[in-house]
């Protein structure tokens, strides 16, 4: 593992496919305690089918092992992933893929985080969100909280 110093943020690039998967599922199955709902191979296909598609995704890569430290996806004012490898967590690396999310952003951003993913929270709340809604609108059905960032 490498210091924060050592992670570029690029564009999505297909050659990081399988390791930007194993990276979002472990770093969700951590932060939720629970495996995932779907396979690696689906969750591939979305990623490569829908995701890159419907969004602006960008990659934390660590330079020295070249490898997937992080993923952000958004669309206009959706923030629709931002997940961080576990063992990178605390080194400014969510919070340059959230400035990136920011900038492309029209001035405003939304996003739904699990209520038992208290790192999360505290994230997205020490960077300006407020919780506007709770809900369950997620496959997991489990609890969770709608965010939003307004600029200014």
């Amino acid at each position: 593992m490498s210091t924060g110093a050592n992670i570029k943020i690029i564009a999505y690039a297909d050659q990081y496919a399988l390791g930007a998967v194993s990276m979002w599922r472990d770093s969700k199955e951590q932060a939720l305690g629970v495996k995932d709902v779907h396979g690696f191979d689906d969750h591939l296909g979305f990623l490569r089918t829908k995701l890159i598609k419907e969004n602006k995704v960008y990659l934390a890569i660590d330079e020295q092992t070249d490898s997937v430290v992080g993923i952000t996806a958004i669309a206009g004012t959706e923030l629709n992933q931002l997940y961080i490898h576990v063992g990178y967590l605390r080194m400014g690396i969510g919070s340059r893929l959230l400035k990136i999310a920011k900038e492309l952003s029209p001035g405003k951003l939304q996003l739904f985080t699990f209520v038992v993913n208290k790192g999360a929270q505290a994230f997205y709340e020490k960077h300006g969100f407020t919780i506007i809604g709770r809900g369950y609108e997620n496959e997991e059905n489990l609890p969770d909280i709608r965010y939003e960032w307004v600029e200014g």
